[in-house]
């Protein structure tokens, strides 16, 4: 990935319209420890969360989403996150994912789709861009660099 060309870091502040979190379908990956965490957020026992949240897509865990392509844990009506103290690494990180800032070009495409990227006042800095993209990647256990 060619991470000098957002150097002086990138404007993004998140507008809360929870776009992100809803009308296309894609999947949130979860960890044993996301969902321990989910669990505990929710009052439940992590088999009664993965009984009711999860689902198993090839090797890995995923949310469920509802058929509109909403997260489960999509508030449609608030338009809010009802686990955000809890929410996944994955959703922590948007949208500074390695497919994302991998060049100008795909950075360009989500300005297109995301009201909070190249917008307001906050520059994030590139070391903390990269410290996010990196933490994704050691919560899903990928190793690239």
């Amino acid at each position: 990935m060619n991470e000098a060309w957002y150097g002086p870091g990138l404007a993004f502040e998140c507008s809360g319209c929870g776009d992100c979190c809803s009308g296309a379908p894609g999947a949130v990956w979860v960890n044993a420890d996301e969902i321990a965490q989910l669990a505990q957020y929710l009052e439940l026992t992590p088999r009664r969360f993965e009984h009711q949240y999860m689902r198993r897509l090839g090797l890995r865990n995923a949310l469920h989403e509802r058929a509109s392509g909403d997260c489960v844990f999509f508030d449609p009506c608030e338009r809010r996150c009802i686990v955000y103290p809890a929410r996944p690494v994955q959703c922590r990180s948007y949208p500074f994912w390695d497919g994302l800032i991998e060049d100008k070009q795909s950075w360009a495409r989500l300005r297109d789709g995301c009201k909070g990227a190249q917008r307001g006042q906050r520059v994030v800095a590139a070391v903390e861009i990269r410290r996010r993209a990196e933490r994704l990647r050691s919560a899903r256990g990928d190793t690239r660099k």
